[in-house]
């Protein structure tokens, strides 16, 4: 984290080895601490769409999925392949967004 000087990735990949590892309390810290950041500055709705994910939470996941779709987020390239996303790839409102960015089907 240091090394990186709090870039926004590599915070949320902090808050996603958090939820992975069963430290709720922690992922959740990095959800605040990047949800006041996003105040000031811009975060990446989608790396907090990955944090909600691995904590289980699919309705906030899809709602910071939408709000990076809203505002073209250049990551959401990612969720054709991307791992993170697999826990929503069965649901209907994944295969709607991956739809609407012309992915092939």
């Amino acid at each position: 984290m240091e090394l990186s000087g709090g870039q926004v990735r590599c915070v949320a990949g902090l808050g996603r080895a958090y939820a992975a590892a069963g430290r709720q309390e922690q992922a959740r810290t990095i959800l605040e601490q990047l949800t006041k950041r996003a105040q000031q500055s811009y975060v990446s709705r989608y790396e907090l769409a990955l944090i909600y994910t691995s904590l289980g939470e699919k309705e906030q996941a899809f709602a910071r999925l939408e709000q990076a779709y809203e505002e073209h987020d250049r990551r959401l390239v990612e969720l054709e392949a991307g791992p993170q996303v697999d826990p929503l790839r069965s649901d209907q409102r994944f295969q709607d967004l991956l739809r609407r960015m012309n992915f092939p089907q």
